[in-house]
């Protein structure tokens, strides 16, 4: 599978993956922990393992995935299909909740979910809330904006708080100024 995930596993709890060096994985996972709105972590592998064996056991991260994107200091150099040439014994992966989990709910409840309206395509805004700085990890709130009627809102507060693994309610409904 080379495309978008988004709808493609209804009823099963999508991630989306971050993998880093065993020396910056502490930090990492506290800043999860410290962030669990936009880091909300679900399984963290054993340094140099690929397999995450709580929540997908047998997969291989290094070739699962449908794109991956490698940065080195921070740029973005390589968008490869499978990461074995990157692959190092001291890495980490971490499994984040992500918000396709919730969109067939959504959908079933009769509410609009605009990146899929618009083939898949979802925006994401910077915000001017912080995170909680930990180590080298830190930087804004980034969110994506589900535009509805304040009646549909407060229906997808009730759908989406009960998935708070895959970053569960909206952090703010209303004018989107007000989160910059």
């Amino acid at each position: 599978w080379k495309d978008l995930t988004s709808s493609l596993a209804p009823r099963f709890t999508q991630a989306n993956l971050v993998i880093l060096p065993k020396e910056q994985a502490f930090d990492f996972l506290r800043f999860c922990l410290a962030n669990p709105k936009p880091c909300p972590l679900i399984e963290v592998t054993d340094p140099g393992s690929p397999e995450p064996i709580q929540t997908a056991r047998g997969a291989d991260l290094r070739v699962d995935v449908p794109r991956y994107r490698v940065y080195r200091d921070g740029k973005l150099v390589a968008e490869p299909f499978n990461i074995l040439p990157y692959w190092q014994e001291n890495l980490v992966s971490f499994l984040l909740g992500c918000s396709f989990t919730f969109e067939r709910a959504l959908l079933e409840a009769g509410l609009p979910v605009r990146g899929l309206e618009e083939n898949g395509k979802f925006s994401a805004y910077i915000t001017n809330i912080a995170c909680t700085p930990i180590g080298i990890f830190h930087g804004p709130l980034v969110v994506t904006m589900r535009p509805m009627t304040p009646a549909q809102a407060i229906k997808a507060v009730q759908i989406t708080s009960r998935f708070s693994s895959s970053h569960g309610a909206p952090i703010h409904i209303g004018d989107p100024n007000e989160i910059g």
